[in-house]
């Protein structure tokens, strides 16, 4: 959620702070700042407001070759200049910034009030900075270190001291953190998006892991409480750098006027590249070779459970069905942010699949644990190499979407459909699924690029669509098996950037209440999927149309809608295998969604309370 930038080196830290900021934009945030550390020691700027606000107030001389910046969405306390990073001690000398909740935050404030400690913010952050100038250790490394060993919660976070002008410290432990190595100058940064500028050579943090960041290089250790005091013992760990294939432009809209524009146009190309080396045409079957898994172990799984929060959530509602139909065995997916407070029983011939496109969404980052921790097999389904659930997983399917910077998920949710469309191939080739259906369903995976391409073909007839569902406050996007989690993700789309109110229904269960709202003030986005349920959809399309309430029709060629083609919008799209229709049917989908919010005037990339990666729960 919150970004956070750092730089120490030969060049002017401010600059190069304020560009890292605005490539965290996507990340949601509602207040920034900058603390450098110069020869007057550090100073601060920080203001409720954009990234662009605070670097046209910045003050003349704001100068020092080492700084730390943050974006902040506000936990504790509303968006204010008060309680925007970087916090600072009393007396100015410690700048700390963070991401993630302090739990115990409450207490720690009572307990440094009660010691005349005078709070100027609504933060959790701000106990931090107190707790290290409070500290007595010899260096800022154990300062810090004794801070956040009274600390329960999560954190990324970075941290200067005019007392020790020659470094940043920087700590993680449930919210990413990355270092970035240059030439004679060093970076920090909680997403790649602020570093690829810069350097494609980094170090990514692991839980419960410290840095020292000087000019030259870093060092990394784990901290150990030495005693009941409070003490603490630093052990060195060997994190060392990597080069990340990262191309800087995916950072870049270019000529589109947002990134969600972009990434929705890239999903052929990007769905090429997740099938890329692992479909097996003689064989029938995927090669998904990430799983560390052999046929025998995949023949012994007898239960899948997928896990993710949001678009990721409905796509592996999507990836149960296929696993189900598939591979004959039972499959469910759960939200990941319910799943570890149920106290869920974990079972050792259960495969659980982790979903989340950063790899940091906090709440699956849990549930991973949760599931170790009692001795299940977890694999992951992650766009992000080196993230915290791709270390932390058993196996796994890389989905290539490359970077995804807009809010709303587009590429990397239809490459989550195709990994899971793989992996219900390879499990459903290992059992029953004969070699005839395997060769129909890669044929269909190998069509869905260029299928993919043709819907996005129709763009501006699609726009025109939304242009008029944007003119309603609430709508109801309705499915039935197939087409229910397309019709969930669908209602998603729409009111995480149109605002509008959405809902998701079966449409089978709209007799069951949802009808008593059908109006002529409130359409229905019906998915209609020419399959073994057509003439019921067709028929609960006759019971909203009878009761005045505009439809319009996702569904395919051929589809008779009866008398409702004289007043339904019917949008058409190519068919492919009954099995892989979803994907199909999401893509306008989200195009729908994107013209509604640009006709309505919204910033499409960083839609009002949201933001990209979850890292808070």
């Amino acid at each position: 959620m919150c970004g956070i930038v750092g730089y120490i080196g030969g060049q002017q830290a401010a600059p190069l702070l304020l560009e890292g900021l605005t490539r965290l934009e996507h990340r949601g945030y509602d207040s920034a700042g900058l603390a450098v550390l110069g020869p007057s020691g550090v100073r601060v700027a920080k203001q409720a407001g954009r990234v662009r606000d605070l670097g046209d107030g910045l003050p003349k001389r704001f100068t020092g070759k080492i700084g730390i910046g943050h974006t902040r969405w506000a936990t504790h306390g509303p968006a204010t200049d008060a309680n925007a990073h970087p916090h600072t001690d009393e007396s100015g000398r410690v700048a700390v910034v963070h991401n993630g909740i302090i739990d115990n935050a409450a207490a720690l404030r009572l307990e440094l009030a009660d010691a005349g400690v005078e709070l100027v913010s609504d933060t959790d952050t701000e106990v931090l900075a107190h707790l290290v100038a409070r500290s007595t250790a010899d260096t800022l490394e154990a300062r810090t270190a004794e801070a956040l060993a009274r600390v329960e919660g999560t954190y990324g976070i970075a941290v200067t001291h005019a007392d020790f002008p020659d470094r940043i410290v920087v700590a993680r432990n449930g919210s990413p953190l990355i270092i970035g190595v240059g030439k004679n100058e060093m970076h920090v940064a909680s997403d790649l998006a602020a570093l690829v500028r810069y350097t494609t050579t980094v170090a990514h943090l692991a839980d419960g892991e410290m840095a020292t960041v000087t000019a030259d290089g870093f060092s990394t250790y784990l901290v150990r409480t030495i005693d009941g005091a409070g003490h603490v013992g630093l052990a060195a760990t060997d994190r060392r750098a990597s080069e990340v294939e990262i191309d800087p432009s995916s950072y870049d809209a270019g000529e589109h006027d947002s990134f969600m524009h972009k990434e929705m146009l890239e999903q052929p190309a990007r769905a090429e590249a997740v099938l890329r080396g692992r479909l097996d045409e003689k064989f029938g079957t995927g090669h998904l070779g990430g799983l560390n898994l052999d046929a025998r172990e995949l023949r012994a799984i007898k239960r899948v459970k997928i896990l993710g929060c949001g678009s990721a959530y409905y796509v592996g509602q999507m990836g149960a069905a296929l696993i189900e139909e598939l591979a004959r065995i039972p499959a469910d997916a759960e939200a990941a942010s319910e799943f570890r407070y149920r106290n869920p029983i974990i079972e050792p011939d259960t495969l659980y699949v982790a979903v989340s496109q950063s790899g940091e969404t906090i709440d699956t980052l849990l549930a991973v644990q949760e599931i170790q921790r009692k001795g299940g097999f977890v694999i992951g389904l992650v766009n992000v190499v080196g993230s915290a659930i791709a270390r932390e997983v058993d196996g796994g399917i890389y989905l290539h979407a490359g970077p995804e910077v807009a809010v709303a998920s587009t590429k990397a949710l239809t490459n989550m459909f195709l990994a899971f469309a793989m992996l219900a191939v390879q499990l459903g080739r290992v059992r029953d699924l004969s070699i005839s259906d395997g060769r129909r369903l890669i044929a269909g995976l190998n069509a869905i690029p260029g299928q993919v391409a043709e819907v996005l073909g129709r763009e501006e007839e699609l726009a025109e669509v939304a242009r008029e569902l944007a003119g309603a406050e609430n709508l109801f996007f309705v499915g039935r098996v197939r087409g229910f989690p397309v019709a969930r993700e669908g209602a998603q789309k729409f009111k995480e950037i149109s605002y509008r109110h959405a809902e998701a229904y079966q449409t089978s269960e709209l007799k069951h209440g949802p009808l008593a709202l059908i109006s002529p003030e409130v359409p229905t986005v019906a998915i209609v999927p020419d399959d073994e349920l057509v003439e019921r959809n067709v028929a609960a399309l006759h019971e909203i149309a009878a009761r005045g309430g505009p439809l319009t029709v996702v569904t395919h060629a051929g589809v008779d809608l009866g008398d409702l083609e004289r007043t339904a919008r019917r949008i058409d799209v190519p068919r492919s295998e009954r099995e892989l229709d979803p994907i199909l049917l999401t893509i306008p989908l989200q195009v729908l969604a994107y013209h509604a919010a640009l006709s309505l005037g919204h910033d499409i990339d960083k839609p009002r309370n949201l933001a990209k990666s979850v890292t808070v729960e």
